[in-house]
């Protein structure tokens, strides 16, 4: 089991600059790494424009290429920084931050993955952690927990749905035959998927009164499920609203947040937290 690190230790304050925004320094480092997100975001945006490109796509590449190895460097150190780096890179913060990391390296094998380069928007929900933005943060943690629970009701109705659209798909292909757009059934059934979510795409349409009878039936079967997972997801929401709230702070061996106020070890790697 780790214990707290000495507060003269080097990556004990490489720690506290990383991975905590409740010191001076903390707050001035993720600061500035939102700034730099934001910034390269918009540089390469302006690089898809093809009149801005053609002027300063040589000044684009290398400023891309710079903040790769900006957020190179600062997740290697992010690594380094912990006593158990592999629970901070199998963590949702890790995964996107690796997520945002290789697209730059995809360009060198692959023409136009710098593209994917807009992955880094998803770092910037670092923003509500750095804020101390707690109201937000807890809601986050709350629709977190609801989605975890109503993960299973929620997977078997979508398999019922599945089974319906099939039926229904499989009905319409025999009534309207393919003189009528219904070419085959996985056509038709696409046809009762964008019915029966409301969409209603209007590509596909029945002609035969029969036709128009059973696509009835399909859009008063859509509004009526549609109510369904909405149900499931308030019912663990409200329930999700009874778990404790958490600490700030994050590990300072694995770098993971979403601890209980009260906690003394950590939930994902046993260590004492600070």
């Amino acid at each position: 089991m780790s214990l707290p690190q000495p507060a003269n230790n080097w990556r004990f304050k490489l720690h506290e600059v990383i991975y905590e925004s409740n010191t001076s320094a903390g707050k001035a480092f993720d600061v500035g790494l939102l700034i730099a997100i934001f910034t390269s975001i918009i540089v390469v945006m302006l690089d898809s424009v093809a009149s801005i490109h053609q002027q300063y796509g040589h000044t684009f590449y290398y400023v891309e290429w710079a903040y790769s190895i900006l957020f190179t460097v600062e997740y290697i150190l992010r690594l380094v920084s912990i006593n158990k780096p592999w629970k901070y890179v199998f963590s949702p913060l890790g995964i996107i931050d690796l997520i945002a990391l290789i697209p730059s390296y995809l360009s060198i094998f692959f023409v136009g993955a710098q593209s994917l380069l807009v992955f880094r928007a998803l770092r910037l929900l670092r923003v509500f952690r750095i804020f101390k933005l707690s109201r937000f943060l807890t809601e986050i943690n709350f629709l977190t927990i609801a989605l975890k629970g109503s993960l299973r009701k929620i997977s078997i109705f979508l398999l019922t749905v599945l089974t319906l659209v099939i039926i229904l798909g499989s009905i319409m292909y025999l009534v309207e035959k393919r003189e009528n757009g219904f070419s085959n059934i996985p056509e038709s059934i696409y046809w009762a998927i964008v019915t029966i979510t409301t969409v209603g795409y209007g590509d596909i349409s029945p002609v035969t009164p029969m036709g128009k009878f059973v696509a009835s039936v399909v859009m008063l079967i859509g509004y009526a499920i549609i109510a369904v997972p909405t149900g499931i997801l308030t019912h663990d929401l409200a329930m999700a609203s009874k778990q404790k709230s958490e600490l700030p702070e994050s590990c300072p061996s694995c770098g993971r947040e979403g601890h209980d106020s009260d906690a003394v070890y950590c939930k994902f790697c046993g260590s004492i937290l600070q």
